[in-house]
């Protein structure tokens, strides 16, 4: 019950937005003190709080925190052992309080608590003893006072009024004055709705804390589980080292037995050559101490009985050291190979400490395709640990779910295939359009960016198309492109390019017939990005530049079959990093530049096999960005990555002449023989045909709302289709 700030009992306690309080007067010393006015950082929490104009005595009054410390002030008088002055009695009165009245916050002595008893309006009053007992009872008889308005001449009036415009309580001539024309209730009505907020508001808290409590308990049970594996990695470690020490110990014992066998061998043959060696330096020496003593001798006789034996024996035992080896039969080397460089390495690298389990907050997720209603959407999630390295194995509980922020609050949940390498498929079919939130868990904690926002697509019915909706006539249109502000663009085979508002109406004419600056020769493909027109200007055998509006900007090409150059380029298209995409036809290629018009990649068609393709019309990019082909001369649309790498081909259009790719990765295709408009799923399934066109060639939809516009070359019209949603 003391301030946090002086350390003394709560006096006129105000609290601040992080609910702590502290006495008036600490704040207004505190505030004053940090040299700002307008935000005060809490002593406690450290938490700002704004200060309303008024300073610190127009914070709200803890009115709770008050009522406690009034509370204990009368608890520790009444369990003192000391007298308590009577609050009724004179000043200068002897006579001791010996009572408490828990209405009238007094403590009265005998002779006031008769009159208290006799008066009418105070002997219904609580009373209690100056005891332990009558301190207890506080809490549950005791009453807060009434508070009243501290307003000049109001201060008679009760607080029962509270004023929303200032968050206040007030009196009810207040409302008169300051707060007249604020939006006010009395204070029991407004008690009444906080009461409920409030009782709302705890509930809500029970079951958060329910949930943090279970998540407690888990995270405790985790941590125990977290001491296992390291016991368990601790003796796998030890295990590990102890054998690989009894296999060194081992191994080294092998090696200091061959050792010890080789220096035996080497010592025995040694030795017993030394020995041979031994008995014939042994055997010389005989002989030749025989042979000087009989020498000495000088006899005849003697020299005649062994002279003719002593150099027989002589002779014979020198020439058997001839024809013996005199060097060593062994050498001195004992060579020693342990490489050990190799396995120090290995030993350096030898195991590893990592988390064996993903971490859902490193998880990552991906989806290469919109999300629309009543169409399968997969979202691919990997696992990865803690320091954000992939986890290769499955068996983690992964989900998934769409949840709509407009249809009260419905949830879509997802299929999941656990591909047993660390990564999931979410399979979610959504059936309601606009603003949703995708979440993602892994054994019930979001990945990373989870929740996420998700805007569902109403799904395209291409089947309902069937009759124009508007007919523009246009002599002889080649190509279409729709402008992001509904405008109509066509190229025309009279080599201008025509400019429609929404209501087909004529707007402008852009260039004329001929090879100068913003002339054309049969302008074939058009693409607009912002206000700038790129047109594939067929004779010419360029790609220009121009403003929306017609005005030449750039250029670049010229006719061959080099790097850079053309050969009746059909349709310029450009993808998101601003790189021109051109089908050059007659040179069977598409080539990739710049914005500028710089050189960059080529898809060579020439060949054979399932990359080839021949005299190339129309261009689209699908979702991914992957270059779509009508291969006019192969009948088929070939596709290939940003990069020119072949990934697919779909479809069989009788002369594809126009391609157009929606949000979706549906393709539209305008076949000039076949004379009808093709549809195809992003799998490449042919779902739907209108028919009944005359030789149409460019396809192009309104970036707006994918209405179908197809240039309907025989007709000399240019037709618009309403898509259904």
């Amino acid at each position: 019950m003391t301030c946090g700030v002086c350390s003394k009992p709560y006096n006129d306690p105000r609290i601040l937005s992080c609910l702590h309080s502290f006495c008036l007067q600490c704040l207004h010393h505190e505030i004053e003190k940090s040299g700002s006015q307008q935000m005060f950082q809490c002593p406690i929490c450290e938490q700002n709080t704004n200060i309303p104009v008024g300073g610190a005595s127009v914070l709200p009054q803890n009115l709770h925190l008050g009522f406690e410390v009034e509370v204990a002030g009368y608890k520790s008088k009444m369990t003192s052992n000391s007298d308590v002055a009577c609050d009724q009695c004179a000043e200068g009165s002897s006579d001791p309080a010996v009572v408490f009245c828990c209405a009238c916050h007094h403590f009265l002595c005998a002779f006031c608590l008769e009159h208290h008893k006799r008066n009418r309006m105070w002997s219904k009053h609580k009373i209690v003893g100056l005891d332990q007992e009558g301190a207890r009872q506080l809490h549950t008889t005791m009453k807060p006072r009434d508070h009243y308005c501290s307003q000049p001449n109001h201060e008679d009036n009760k607080l029962n009024i509270y004023c929303e415009t200032c968050s206040l309580l007030v009196c009810l001539h207040c409302t008169t004055g300051t707060h007249k024309s604020h939006s006010v209730k009395e204070i029991s009505t407004v008690a009444k709705t906080q009461q409920m907020e409030m009782t709302g508001a705890l509930e809500d808290a029970k079951e958060v804390v329910t949930k943090l409590t279970g998540a407690i308990d888990e995270n405790k049970r985790m941590i125990e589980q977290v001491e296992i594996s390291k016991r368990n990695a601790f003796l796998a470690i030890n295990q590990a080292f102890e054998i690989l020490q009894q296999t060194l110990e081992e191994r080294k014992k092998t090696l200091l037995s061959e050792l010890e066998a080789i220096t035996l061998s080497k010592s025995t043959a040694l030795t017993l050559q030394k020995e041979q060696f031994e008995k014939m330096v042994g055997d010389i020496g005989h002989y030749t101490d025989t042979a000087s003593q009989i020498l000495q001798t000088h006899t005849d006789h003697g020299i005649v009985a062994l002279g003719g034996l002593i150099p027989t024996e002589l002779q014979a035992t020198v020439k058997r050291v001839q024809t013996i080896s005199l060097t060593p039969n062994q050498h001195s080397n004992i060579s020693v190979s342990v490489k050990t460089d190799d396995l120090i390495r290995q030993l350096s690298k030898l195991g590893s400490i990592f988390d064996c389990y993903p971490s859902p907050s490193s998880c990552t997720w991906m989806s290469t395709s919109a999300a629309k209603v009543g169409t399968r959407y997969h979202v691919k999630v990997q696992s990865k640990t803690s320091k954000g390295e992939e986890y290769p194995h499955g068996g983690v509980e992964v989900k998934g779910e769409i949840r709509s922020k407009t249809h009260n609050g419905a949830v879509v949940y997802g299929e999941v295939e656990d591909h047993r390498d660390g990564t999931y498929t979410i399979t979610l079919t959504p059936q309601t359009a606009g603003p949703h939130q995708l979440l993602i868990t892994m054994d019930g904690q979001h990945v990373q960016n989870s929740p996420n926002d998700l805007d569902v697509r109403p799904k395209r019915d291409y089947h309902t198309l069937c009759n124009a909706q508007q007919v523009i006539q246009c002599k002889a249109p080649r190509c279409v492109a729709i402008h992001d502000n509904g405008d109509i663009y066509v190229g025309s085979c009279d080599h201008y390019i025509y400019v429609f508002d929404q209501t087909g109406q004529l707007k402008n004419t852009i260039g004329s017939s001929g090879s100068g600056d913003g002339q054309f020769s049969y302008p074939s493909g058009i693409t607009i990005k912002g206000d700038v027109l790129y047109v594939a200007d067929g004779g010419n055998h360029r790609v220009q530049k121009l403003t929306s509006s017609g005005k030449f900007l750039h250029k670049f090409g010229q006719q061959g079959s080099g790097q850079g150059q053309f050969n009746w380029p059909r349709a310029v298209i450009i993808d998101s990093n601003n790189k021109l995409i051109v089908s050059d036809h007659c040179n069977h290629r598409i080539q990739v530049f710049n914005e500028n018009g710089g050189w960059l990649l080529t898809i060579d068609g020439k060949g054979s096999g399932n990359h080839s393709f021949q005299s190339p019309w129309d261009l689209a990019l699908d979702p991914q960005g992957n270059i779509h082909v009508a291969a006019f001369g192969s009948n088929t649309i070939k596709v290939f990555t940003k990069e020119g790498v072949y990934v697919r081909m779909y479809g069989d259009p009788n002369d594809p002449r126009g391609l157009a790719i929606d949000g979706e990765g549906y393709s539209l295709v305008s076949e000039i023989s076949g004379h009808c408009l093709s549809i195809y799923d992003p799998e490449g399934n042919k779902i739907h045909t209108v028919g009944n066109l005359n030789n149409p060639w460019g396809t192009a939809l309104d970036p707006r709302d994918g209405s179908v516009f197809i240039a309907n070359n025989g007709a000399n019209t240019v037709l618009k289709y309403c898509v259904h949603i």
